[in-house]
Protein backbone atom coordinates (compact mmCIF):
# COMPACT_ATOMS: atom_id res chain seq x y z
CA UNK A 1 0.00 0.00 0.00
CA UNK A 2 1.31 3.45 -0.92
CA UNK A 3 0.96 6.35 1.51
CA UNK A 4 0.67 10.11 1.38
CA UNK A 5 1.43 12.42 4.27
CA UNK A 6 -2.30 12.64 4.96
CA UNK A 7 -3.01 8.91 4.82
CA UNK A 8 0.09 8.23 6.94
CA UNK A 9 -1.28 10.51 9.67
CA UNK A 10 -4.76 8.96 9.36
CA UNK A 11 -3.26 5.47 9.69
CA UNK A 12 -1.31 6.43 12.80
CA UNK A 13 -4.47 7.90 14.33
CA UNK A 14 -6.38 4.68 13.69
CA UNK A 15 -3.52 2.62 15.14
CA UNK A 16 -3.53 4.55 18.43
CA UNK A 17 -7.30 4.22 18.80
CA UNK A 18 -8.61 7.46 17.29
CA UNK A 19 -11.62 6.20 15.35
CA UNK A 20 -13.21 9.66 15.02
CA UNK A 21 -11.52 12.97 14.33
CA UNK A 22 -13.20 16.36 14.60
CA UNK A 23 -12.88 18.90 11.82
CA UNK A 24 -13.78 22.34 10.55
CA UNK A 25 -13.00 22.82 6.87
CA UNK A 26 -10.85 25.65 5.49
CA UNK A 27 -8.97 26.02 2.24
CA UNK A 28 -5.60 25.12 3.79
CA UNK A 29 -6.83 21.75 5.11
CA UNK A 30 -9.20 20.53 2.36
CA UNK A 31 -6.72 18.16 0.70
CA UNK A 32 -5.77 16.81 4.13
CA UNK A 33 -9.43 16.13 4.95
CA UNK A 34 -9.76 14.30 1.61
CA UNK A 35 -6.80 12.11 2.56
CA UNK A 36 -8.41 11.25 5.89
CA UNK A 37 -11.63 10.22 4.15
CA UNK A 38 -9.66 7.48 2.38
CA UNK A 39 -9.06 5.71 5.70
CA UNK A 40 -12.11 3.56 6.38
CA UNK A 41 -11.18 3.09 10.06
CA UNK A 42 -11.52 6.81 10.70
CA UNK A 43 -14.78 8.77 10.76
CA UNK A 44 -14.80 12.52 10.16
CA UNK A 45 -17.03 14.45 12.57
CA UNK A 46 -17.79 18.08 11.77
CA UNK A 47 -18.06 20.93 14.25
CA UNK A 48 -19.63 24.37 14.14
CA UNK A 49 -16.44 26.31 14.86
CA UNK A 50 -12.81 25.67 15.73
CA UNK A 51 -13.08 26.40 19.47
CA UNK A 52 -15.83 23.81 19.73
CA UNK A 53 -13.79 21.46 17.53
CA UNK A 54 -10.90 21.61 19.98
CA UNK A 55 -13.15 21.02 22.97
CA UNK A 56 -14.91 18.14 21.18
CA UNK A 57 -11.53 16.46 20.66
CA UNK A 58 -10.75 17.12 24.34
CA UNK A 59 -13.99 15.41 25.40
CA UNK A 60 -13.21 12.51 23.09
CA UNK A 61 -9.82 12.17 24.78
CA UNK A 62 -11.54 11.98 28.18
CA UNK A 63 -13.47 8.93 26.97
CA UNK A 64 -10.96 7.40 24.58
CA UNK A 65 -7.56 8.29 25.99
CA UNK A 66 -6.56 10.42 22.99
CA UNK A 67 -8.38 12.70 20.54
CA UNK A 68 -7.70 14.77 17.42
CA UNK A 69 -8.95 17.94 15.73
CA UNK A 70 -8.20 19.17 12.20
CA UNK A 71 -8.53 22.88 11.41
CA UNK A 72 -7.23 25.48 8.99
CA UNK A 73 -4.38 27.94 9.44
CA UNK A 74 -4.49 30.96 11.75
CA UNK A 75 -8.18 31.92 11.72
CA UNK A 76 -9.01 28.33 12.64
CA UNK A 77 -6.05 27.13 14.69
CA UNK A 78 -5.72 30.24 16.86
CA UNK A 79 -9.33 29.69 17.96
CA UNK A 80 -8.76 25.97 18.55
CA UNK A 81 -5.63 26.68 20.59
CA UNK A 82 -7.85 27.97 23.41
CA UNK A 83 -9.19 24.43 23.78
CA UNK A 84 -5.68 23.03 23.40
CA UNK A 85 -4.62 25.18 26.35
CA UNK A 86 -7.45 23.53 28.25
CA UNK A 87 -6.26 20.07 27.23
CA UNK A 88 -2.77 20.93 28.46
CA UNK A 89 -4.14 22.15 31.79
CA UNK A 90 -6.34 19.06 32.16
CA UNK A 91 -3.62 16.56 31.12
CA UNK A 92 -5.35 15.24 28.02
CA UNK A 93 -3.51 14.11 24.87
CA UNK A 94 -5.27 15.96 22.06
CA UNK A 95 -3.51 16.24 18.71
CA UNK A 96 -4.31 19.47 16.87
CA UNK A 97 -3.63 19.30 13.14
CA UNK A 98 -3.58 22.50 11.13
CA UNK A 99 -3.40 22.87 7.40
CA UNK A 100 -0.94 25.63 6.50
CA UNK A 101 0.12 27.70 3.48
CA UNK A 102 1.72 26.24 0.39
CA UNK A 103 5.33 25.26 1.11
CA UNK A 104 6.52 27.47 -1.77
CA UNK A 105 5.22 30.54 0.04
CA UNK A 106 7.38 30.02 3.13
CA UNK A 107 10.26 32.53 3.10
CA UNK A 108 9.02 33.91 -0.25
CA UNK A 109 7.98 37.31 1.03
CA UNK A 110 4.39 36.70 -0.15
CA UNK A 111 1.49 38.07 1.89
CA UNK A 112 -1.30 35.48 2.18
CA UNK A 113 -4.91 35.47 3.34
CA UNK A 114 -5.79 33.95 6.73
CA UNK A 115 -2.58 35.41 8.15
CA UNK A 116 -1.72 38.49 10.20
CA UNK A 117 -0.44 40.22 7.06
CA UNK A 118 3.28 39.50 7.34
CA UNK A 119 5.38 37.00 5.35
CA UNK A 120 6.33 35.21 8.58
CA UNK A 121 4.28 32.01 8.72
CA UNK A 122 5.96 30.53 11.77
CA UNK A 123 4.02 32.56 14.34
CA UNK A 124 1.37 29.88 14.76
CA UNK A 125 4.02 27.20 15.38
CA UNK A 126 5.68 29.42 17.99
CA UNK A 127 2.36 29.95 19.79
CA UNK A 128 1.54 26.24 19.65
CA UNK A 129 4.88 25.39 21.27
CA UNK A 130 3.76 27.27 24.39
CA UNK A 131 0.55 25.20 24.68
CA UNK A 132 1.69 21.70 23.72
CA UNK A 133 4.37 19.17 24.62
CA UNK A 134 5.41 18.81 20.97
CA UNK A 135 4.86 21.05 17.93
CA UNK A 136 6.07 20.30 14.40
CA UNK A 137 5.73 21.89 10.97
CA UNK A 138 5.72 19.69 7.88
CA UNK A 139 6.63 21.41 4.62
CA UNK A 140 8.27 18.35 3.06
CA UNK A 141 6.89 14.82 2.67
CA UNK A 142 10.39 13.45 3.20
CA UNK A 143 10.48 14.11 6.94
CA UNK A 144 6.74 13.81 7.61
CA UNK A 145 6.77 10.26 9.12
CA UNK A 146 9.47 11.13 11.63
CA UNK A 147 7.79 14.36 12.73
CA UNK A 148 4.34 12.80 12.94
CA UNK A 149 5.56 9.87 15.03
CA UNK A 150 7.49 12.20 17.34
CA UNK A 151 4.46 14.43 18.00
CA UNK A 152 2.10 11.53 18.63
CA UNK A 153 4.52 9.59 20.84
CA UNK A 154 5.26 12.67 22.96
CA UNK A 155 1.56 13.43 23.45
CA UNK A 156 0.82 9.87 24.53
CA UNK A 157 3.81 9.75 26.87
CA UNK A 158 3.28 13.16 28.48
CA UNK A 159 -0.55 13.05 28.43
CA UNK A 160 -0.48 16.54 26.96
CA UNK A 161 -1.61 17.94 23.60
CA UNK A 162 0.59 18.04 20.50
CA UNK A 163 0.48 20.17 17.35
CA UNK A 164 1.11 19.09 13.75
CA UNK A 165 1.15 21.66 10.95
CA UNK A 166 1.01 20.39 7.36
CA UNK A 167 1.45 22.57 4.28
CA UNK A 168 -1.60 22.35 2.05
CA UNK A 169 0.39 21.18 -1.01
CA UNK A 170 2.23 18.50 1.01
CA UNK A 171 -0.77 16.67 2.53
CA UNK A 172 -1.34 14.65 -0.65
CA UNK A 173 2.31 14.02 -1.46
CA UNK A 174 3.69 10.44 -1.33
CA UNK A 175 5.69 9.45 1.74
CA UNK A 176 7.17 6.35 3.32
CA UNK A 177 4.93 3.67 4.83
CA UNK A 178 4.56 3.53 8.62
CA UNK A 179 6.54 1.04 10.66
CA UNK A 180 5.14 -0.92 13.62
CA UNK A 181 3.02 1.25 15.92
CA UNK A 182 4.80 -0.21 18.95
CA UNK A 183 7.64 2.25 18.35
CA UNK A 184 5.14 5.07 18.98
CA UNK A 185 3.27 3.44 21.84
CA UNK A 186 6.13 2.03 23.89
CA UNK A 187 6.94 4.10 26.97
CA UNK A 188 10.11 4.34 28.95
CA UNK A 189 10.06 2.07 32.02
CA UNK A 190 10.56 3.42 35.51
CA UNK A 191 14.17 3.58 36.60
CA UNK A 192 14.50 0.49 38.78
CA UNK A 193 16.85 1.94 41.41
CA UNK A 194 14.83 5.15 41.76
CA UNK A 195 11.58 3.21 42.00
CA UNK A 196 12.95 0.99 44.76
CA UNK A 197 14.17 4.01 46.72
CA UNK A 198 10.90 5.90 46.24
CA UNK A 199 8.78 2.96 47.41
CA UNK A 200 10.98 2.59 50.49
CA UNK A 201 10.76 6.31 51.32
CA UNK A 202 6.98 6.57 50.92
CA UNK A 203 6.42 3.28 52.77
CA UNK A 204 8.52 4.61 55.65
CA UNK A 205 6.41 7.78 55.67
CA UNK A 206 3.18 5.76 55.89
CA UNK A 207 4.58 3.40 58.53
CA UNK A 208 5.58 6.37 60.69
CA UNK A 209 1.97 7.60 60.79
CA UNK A 210 -0.75 6.26 63.03
CA UNK A 211 -3.61 7.96 61.17
CA UNK A 212 -2.83 8.23 57.45
CA UNK A 213 -5.32 9.13 54.71
CA UNK A 214 -5.09 9.03 50.92
CA UNK A 215 -6.07 12.06 48.83
CA UNK A 216 -6.80 11.39 45.13
CA UNK A 217 -6.10 14.12 42.56
CA UNK A 218 -7.15 14.70 38.98
CA UNK A 219 -3.83 13.65 37.41
CA UNK A 220 -4.50 10.06 38.50
CA UNK A 221 -6.20 9.27 35.19
CA UNK A 222 -3.33 10.74 33.18
CA UNK A 223 -0.97 8.60 35.25
CA UNK A 224 -2.95 5.47 34.38
CA UNK A 225 -3.15 4.71 38.08
CA UNK A 226 -6.85 4.57 38.96
CA UNK A 227 -7.01 0.80 39.40
CA UNK A 228 -3.66 0.77 41.20
CA UNK A 229 -4.99 3.30 43.72
CA UNK A 230 -7.89 0.97 44.55
CA UNK A 231 -5.50 -1.88 45.25
CA UNK A 232 -3.42 0.36 47.55
CA UNK A 233 -6.54 1.40 49.45
CA UNK A 234 -7.44 -2.26 49.87
CA UNK A 235 -3.98 -2.99 51.26
CA UNK A 236 -3.85 -0.04 53.67
CA UNK A 237 -7.49 0.10 54.73
CA UNK A 238 -7.24 3.85 55.45
CA UNK A 239 -9.71 6.53 54.43
CA UNK A 240 -9.65 7.79 50.85
CA UNK A 241 -10.97 11.17 49.70
CA UNK A 242 -10.97 12.73 46.26
CA UNK A 243 -10.26 16.31 45.34
CA UNK A 244 -13.18 17.98 43.59
CA UNK A 245 -11.63 17.73 40.12
CA UNK A 246 -11.04 14.00 40.67
CA UNK A 247 -14.60 13.04 41.56
CA UNK A 248 -15.23 9.47 40.27
CA UNK A 249 -11.51 8.80 39.75
CA UNK A 250 -11.82 6.54 42.82
CA UNK A 251 -14.96 4.37 43.13
CA UNK A 252 -17.44 5.93 45.54
CA UNK A 253 -18.85 2.55 46.50
CA UNK A 254 -15.45 1.45 47.85
CA UNK A 255 -15.60 0.81 51.63
CA UNK A 256 -12.71 3.24 52.27
CA UNK A 257 -14.16 6.16 50.31
CA UNK A 258 -15.24 9.09 52.50
CA UNK A 259 -16.07 11.83 49.98
CA UNK A 260 -14.65 15.05 48.53
CA UNK A 261 -11.98 17.16 50.24
CA UNK A 262 -12.59 20.80 49.21
CA UNK A 263 -12.54 23.09 52.24
CA UNK A 264 -16.00 24.38 53.12
CA UNK A 265 -17.39 22.54 50.07
CA UNK A 266 -16.15 19.16 51.35
CA UNK A 267 -18.40 16.18 51.94
CA UNK A 268 -19.72 15.92 55.53
CA UNK A 269 -17.07 15.06 58.14
CA UNK A 270 -14.19 14.97 55.62
CA UNK A 271 -12.48 18.17 56.81
CA UNK A 272 -12.80 16.98 60.41
CA UNK A 273 -11.20 13.69 59.41
CA UNK A 274 -8.31 15.37 57.60
CA UNK A 275 -7.71 17.68 60.55
CA UNK A 276 -7.50 14.58 62.78
CA UNK A 277 -5.21 12.60 60.46
CA UNK A 278 -1.46 12.77 60.98
CA UNK A 279 -0.35 11.96 57.43
CA UNK A 280 -1.67 12.54 53.91
CA UNK A 281 -0.55 10.54 50.90
CA UNK A 282 -1.47 12.87 48.02
CA UNK A 283 -1.74 10.97 44.75
CA UNK A 284 -1.61 13.08 41.57
CA UNK A 285 -3.11 16.18 43.16
CA UNK A 286 -3.26 19.72 41.78
CA UNK A 287 -3.24 22.38 44.49
CA UNK A 288 -4.32 25.68 42.95
CA UNK A 289 -6.30 28.66 44.27
CA UNK A 290 -9.63 27.05 43.35
CA UNK A 291 -8.93 23.58 44.75
CA UNK A 292 -7.52 25.03 48.00
CA UNK A 293 -10.38 27.53 48.33
CA UNK A 294 -8.13 30.55 47.98
CA UNK A 295 -5.10 28.85 49.62
CA UNK A 296 -7.14 28.30 52.78
CA UNK A 297 -7.07 24.48 52.62
CA UNK A 298 -3.68 23.53 51.21
CA UNK A 299 -2.23 20.23 52.45
CA UNK A 300 1.53 20.66 52.65
CA UNK A 301 4.49 20.31 54.95
CA UNK A 302 6.03 17.33 56.73
CA UNK A 303 2.70 15.54 57.13
CA UNK A 304 2.18 15.28 53.37
CA UNK A 305 3.86 12.94 50.88
CA UNK A 306 3.24 14.24 47.36
CA UNK A 307 3.22 11.55 44.69
CA UNK A 308 2.61 13.41 41.44
CA UNK A 309 2.32 11.88 37.98
CA UNK A 310 6.08 12.10 37.37
CA UNK A 311 7.69 13.44 40.55
CA UNK A 312 7.47 12.04 44.08
CA UNK A 313 8.34 14.26 47.04
CA UNK A 314 8.49 12.96 50.60
CA UNK A 315 10.32 14.67 53.44
CA UNK A 316 13.51 16.15 52.02
CA UNK A 317 13.71 13.66 49.16
CA UNK A 318 12.54 13.97 45.54
CA UNK A 319 12.32 11.13 43.02
CA UNK A 320 11.66 11.39 39.29
CA UNK A 321 12.02 9.14 36.28
CA UNK A 322 9.37 6.69 37.54
CA UNK A 323 5.70 6.10 36.82
CA UNK A 324 3.22 6.84 39.58
CA UNK A 325 1.36 3.57 38.99
CA UNK A 326 4.62 1.67 39.55
CA UNK A 327 5.12 3.48 42.85
CA UNK A 328 1.57 2.67 43.93
CA UNK A 329 1.92 -0.98 42.93
CA UNK A 330 5.19 -1.15 44.87
CA UNK A 331 3.50 0.28 47.95
CA UNK A 332 0.62 -2.17 47.59
CA UNK A 333 3.05 -5.08 47.48
CA UNK A 334 4.94 -3.69 50.47
CA UNK A 335 1.82 -3.44 52.66
CA UNK A 336 0.07 -6.59 51.44
CA UNK A 337 -0.66 -8.93 54.35
CA UNK A 338 0.39 -6.40 56.99
CA UNK A 339 -1.82 -4.92 59.70
CA UNK A 340 -4.23 -2.37 58.27
CA UNK A 341 -3.67 1.35 58.75
CA UNK A 342 -7.39 1.84 59.30
CA UNK A 343 -7.50 4.31 62.21
CA UNK A 344 -9.01 7.01 60.01
CA UNK A 345 -11.85 4.72 58.97
CA UNK A 346 -12.58 3.95 62.62
CA UNK A 347 -12.59 7.67 63.42
CA UNK A 348 -14.71 8.50 60.37
CA UNK A 349 -17.43 6.14 61.54
CA UNK A 350 -17.10 7.36 65.14
CA UNK A 351 -17.81 10.98 64.18
CA UNK A 352 -20.83 9.99 62.13
CA UNK A 353 -19.33 9.84 58.66
CA UNK A 354 -20.80 7.63 56.01
CA UNK A 355 -24.31 7.79 57.43
CA UNK A 356 -26.82 7.23 54.64
CA UNK A 357 -28.40 10.55 53.66
CA UNK A 358 -32.02 11.08 54.53
CA UNK A 359 -34.20 10.60 51.49
CA UNK A 360 -35.49 13.95 50.23
CA UNK A 361 -39.04 14.79 51.12
CA UNK A 362 -41.52 14.35 48.34
CA UNK A 363 -41.56 17.61 46.45
CA UNK A 364 -44.72 19.58 45.84
CA UNK A 365 -45.25 19.15 42.12
CA UNK A 366 -47.03 22.48 41.82
CA UNK A 367 -44.29 24.44 43.60
CA UNK A 368 -41.80 26.55 41.70
CA UNK A 369 -38.74 24.58 40.58
CA UNK A 370 -35.74 24.69 42.91
CA UNK A 371 -32.05 23.91 42.52
CA UNK A 372 -32.41 21.19 45.15
CA UNK A 373 -35.14 19.42 43.18
CA UNK A 374 -32.99 19.53 40.04
CA UNK A 375 -30.10 17.98 41.94
CA UNK A 376 -32.29 15.27 43.48
CA UNK A 377 -33.84 14.53 40.09
CA UNK A 378 -30.48 14.08 38.39
CA UNK A 379 -29.35 11.89 41.30
CA UNK A 380 -32.35 9.62 40.73
CA UNK A 381 -31.34 8.76 37.14
CA UNK A 382 -27.64 8.05 37.71
CA UNK A 383 -26.67 4.48 36.83
CA UNK A 384 -23.30 2.71 36.65
CA UNK A 385 -23.35 3.61 32.94
CA UNK A 386 -23.80 7.34 33.54
CA UNK A 387 -21.32 10.11 32.82
CA UNK A 388 -22.12 13.59 34.17
CA UNK A 389 -20.43 16.70 32.82
CA UNK A 390 -20.47 19.57 35.31
CA UNK A 391 -19.96 22.97 33.70
CA UNK A 392 -17.90 25.63 35.46
CA UNK A 393 -20.20 27.28 38.01
CA UNK A 394 -22.73 26.04 40.53
CA UNK A 395 -22.94 22.81 38.53
CA UNK A 396 -19.58 21.92 40.09
CA UNK A 397 -21.13 21.97 43.53
CA UNK A 398 -24.39 20.32 42.52
CA UNK A 399 -22.57 17.44 40.85
CA UNK A 400 -20.14 17.22 43.76
CA UNK A 401 -23.11 16.38 46.00
CA UNK A 402 -24.10 13.42 43.82
CA UNK A 403 -23.60 9.87 45.13
CA UNK A 404 -22.16 7.71 42.38
CA UNK A 405 -22.59 3.98 41.93
CA UNK A 406 -19.55 2.03 40.73
CA UNK A 407 -18.88 2.73 37.07
CA UNK A 408 -20.47 6.20 37.01
CA UNK A 409 -18.16 9.00 35.93
CA UNK A 410 -17.92 12.76 36.38
CA UNK A 411 -16.08 15.16 34.09
CA UNK A 412 -15.03 18.69 35.12
CA UNK A 413 -12.64 21.26 33.69
CA UNK A 414 -11.49 22.81 36.96
CA UNK A 415 -7.94 23.81 36.07
CA UNK A 416 -8.73 25.64 32.80
CA UNK A 417 -12.23 26.67 33.90
CA UNK A 418 -13.46 27.84 30.48
CA UNK A 419 -17.19 28.49 30.67
CA UNK A 420 -18.98 26.84 27.78
CA UNK A 421 -16.42 24.03 27.64
CA UNK A 422 -18.92 21.34 28.56
CA UNK A 423 -21.27 21.54 25.56
CA UNK A 424 -18.72 20.63 22.85
CA UNK A 425 -16.75 18.43 25.25
CA UNK A 426 -19.71 16.17 26.01
CA UNK A 427 -20.40 16.06 22.26
CA UNK A 428 -16.90 14.63 21.80
CA UNK A 429 -17.28 12.29 24.76
CA UNK A 430 -20.60 10.95 23.49
CA UNK A 431 -19.03 10.36 20.08
CA UNK A 432 -16.62 7.94 21.74
CA UNK A 433 -19.07 6.50 24.28
CA UNK A 434 -22.60 6.70 22.85
CA UNK A 435 -23.73 3.69 24.92
CA UNK A 436 -23.45 5.62 28.19
CA UNK A 437 -26.16 7.81 29.72
CA UNK A 438 -24.42 11.12 29.09
CA UNK A 439 -25.81 13.97 31.22
CA UNK A 440 -24.81 17.63 31.07
CA UNK A 441 -25.49 20.21 33.78
CA UNK A 442 -24.80 23.69 32.39
CA UNK A 443 -25.80 27.24 33.25
CA UNK A 444 -27.48 29.67 30.87
CA UNK A 445 -24.48 31.99 30.64
CA UNK A 446 -22.04 29.17 29.87
CA UNK A 447 -24.40 27.60 27.34
CA UNK A 448 -24.52 30.77 25.26
CA UNK A 449 -20.80 30.54 24.47
CA UNK A 450 -20.90 27.19 22.66
CA UNK A 451 -24.58 26.38 22.08
CA UNK A 452 -24.02 25.62 18.38
CA UNK A 453 -22.59 22.20 19.16
CA UNK A 454 -26.03 20.96 20.23
CA UNK A 455 -26.79 21.07 16.50
CA UNK A 456 -23.96 18.60 15.96
CA UNK A 457 -25.40 16.33 18.66
CA UNK A 458 -28.62 16.39 16.63
CA UNK A 459 -26.72 15.78 13.39
CA UNK A 460 -25.08 12.70 14.92
CA UNK A 461 -28.21 11.40 16.69
CA UNK A 462 -26.66 11.62 20.14
CA UNK A 463 -29.03 11.10 23.08
CA UNK A 464 -27.32 13.50 25.51
CA UNK A 465 -29.57 14.81 28.30
CA UNK A 466 -28.92 18.50 28.96
CA UNK A 467 -30.13 20.17 32.16
CA UNK A 468 -29.82 23.87 31.36
CA UNK A 469 -30.12 25.96 34.53
CA UNK A 470 -31.71 29.28 33.56
CA UNK A 471 -31.10 31.63 36.48
CA UNK A 472 -30.43 34.87 34.59
CA UNK A 473 -26.67 35.06 34.52
CA UNK A 474 -23.21 33.97 35.65
CA UNK A 475 -24.03 32.75 39.15
CA UNK A 476 -20.48 31.69 39.98
CA UNK A 477 -19.20 35.18 39.14
CA UNK A 478 -22.01 36.73 41.17
CA UNK A 479 -20.71 34.90 44.23
CA UNK A 480 -17.14 36.04 43.57
CA UNK A 481 -17.77 39.64 42.49
CA UNK A 482 -21.14 40.90 41.28
CA UNK A 483 -21.91 43.56 38.73
CA UNK A 484 -24.02 44.24 35.63
CA UNK A 485 -21.50 42.26 33.56
CA UNK A 486 -22.84 39.07 35.15
CA UNK A 487 -26.24 39.48 33.49
CA UNK A 488 -26.94 37.71 30.19
CA UNK A 489 -29.64 38.22 27.57
CA UNK A 490 -32.29 35.61 28.16
CA UNK A 491 -32.97 33.11 25.38
CA UNK A 492 -35.90 30.81 24.69
CA UNK A 493 -33.59 27.87 25.29
CA UNK A 494 -36.11 25.07 24.87
CA UNK A 495 -37.20 26.37 21.48
CA UNK A 496 -33.63 26.70 20.21
CA UNK A 497 -33.73 22.96 19.66
CA UNK A 498 -36.41 23.43 17.01
CA UNK A 499 -34.05 25.76 15.14
CA UNK A 500 -31.24 23.22 15.32
CA UNK A 501 -33.58 20.41 14.23
CA UNK A 502 -34.52 22.18 10.98
CA UNK A 503 -36.19 19.56 8.76
CA UNK A 504 -34.67 16.27 9.86
CA UNK A 505 -33.40 16.61 13.45
CA UNK A 506 -34.70 14.57 16.37
CA UNK A 507 -33.68 16.77 19.26
CA UNK A 508 -36.27 17.85 21.79
CA UNK A 509 -36.48 20.95 23.93
CA UNK A 510 -38.59 21.14 27.11
CA UNK A 511 -39.11 23.81 29.75
CA UNK A 512 -39.66 23.26 33.46
CA UNK A 513 -40.76 25.97 35.89
CA UNK A 514 -42.27 23.68 38.54
CA UNK A 515 -41.13 20.49 40.22
CA UNK A 516 -43.83 18.53 38.46
CA UNK A 517 -42.86 19.84 35.03
CA UNK A 518 -39.28 18.71 35.60
CA UNK A 519 -40.46 15.26 36.69
CA UNK A 520 -42.46 14.90 33.48
CA UNK A 521 -39.61 16.23 31.34
CA UNK A 522 -37.23 13.63 32.76
CA UNK A 523 -39.68 10.85 31.90
CA UNK A 524 -39.71 12.12 28.31
CA UNK A 525 -35.91 12.38 28.26
CA UNK A 526 -35.38 8.80 29.39
CA UNK A 527 -37.62 7.43 26.66
CA UNK A 528 -36.53 9.74 23.84
CA UNK A 529 -34.47 8.24 21.02
CA UNK A 530 -32.47 9.60 18.12
CA UNK A 531 -31.36 12.96 19.46
CA UNK A 532 -30.52 15.08 22.50
CA UNK A 533 -32.99 16.38 25.06
CA UNK A 534 -32.57 19.89 26.47
CA UNK A 535 -34.55 20.63 29.63
CA UNK A 536 -34.58 24.34 30.44
CA UNK A 537 -34.83 24.53 34.23
CA UNK A 538 -35.99 27.97 35.35
CA UNK A 539 -34.99 28.89 38.92
CA UNK A 540 -34.38 32.16 40.81
CA UNK A 541 -31.01 33.89 40.45
CA UNK A 542 -30.12 33.48 44.13
CA UNK A 543 -31.01 29.76 44.34
CA UNK A 544 -27.52 28.25 44.52
CA UNK A 545 -25.63 25.87 46.78
CA UNK A 546 -24.29 27.04 50.12
CA UNK A 547 -20.93 25.60 49.04
CA UNK A 548 -20.72 28.04 46.12
CA UNK A 549 -21.44 30.98 48.41
CA UNK A 550 -18.71 30.02 50.87
CA UNK A 551 -16.21 29.05 48.17
CA UNK A 552 -16.89 32.24 46.23
CA UNK A 553 -16.24 34.35 49.32
CA UNK A 554 -12.83 32.73 49.84
CA UNK A 555 -11.85 33.06 46.18
CA UNK A 556 -12.95 36.72 46.16
CA UNK A 557 -10.76 37.40 49.19
CA UNK A 558 -7.79 35.81 47.43
CA UNK A 559 -8.35 37.78 44.23
CA UNK A 560 -8.62 41.09 46.14
CA UNK A 561 -5.36 40.83 48.11
CA UNK A 562 -3.50 44.16 47.93
CA UNK A 563 -0.07 44.27 46.27
CA UNK A 564 2.71 43.21 48.59
CA UNK A 565 5.22 45.88 49.46
CA UNK A 566 8.68 45.06 48.16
Amino acid sequence: MSYTVGTYLAERFAQIGIKHHFAVAGDYNLVLLDQFLLNKESTQIYCSNELNCGFAAEGYARANGVGAAIVTFSVGALSALNAIGGAYAENLPVILVSGSPNSNDYASGHILHHTIGTPDYDYQLRIARELTCAAVSIISAEDAPEKIDYAIATALREKKPAYIEIACNVAGQPCRAPGPISAVLNERPSDAATLKAAVAAVAKFIESREKPVILIGSKLRAAGAEEAAVRLADALGCSVATMAAAKSFFPEDHPCYVGTFWGSASSPKVVDLFNWADGILALACIFNDYSTEGWNVWPRGETVANADKDIITVGNQTFNGIHLRDLIEGLTKHFAGKAKKDATMVEYKRIGGGVAPVAPAKADKAANLTREHIQNSVQSIITPQTTIFGETGDSWFNVNRMKLPGGARVEYEMQWGHIGWSVPSIFGYATARPERRNILMVGDGSFQLTAQEVAQMIRNNQEVIIFLINNDGYTIEVQIHDGPYNNVKNWDYANIINTFNATDGKGKGLRATTNGELDEAIKVALSHKGGPILIECVIPRDDCTSELISWGRHVAATNSRPPEKK
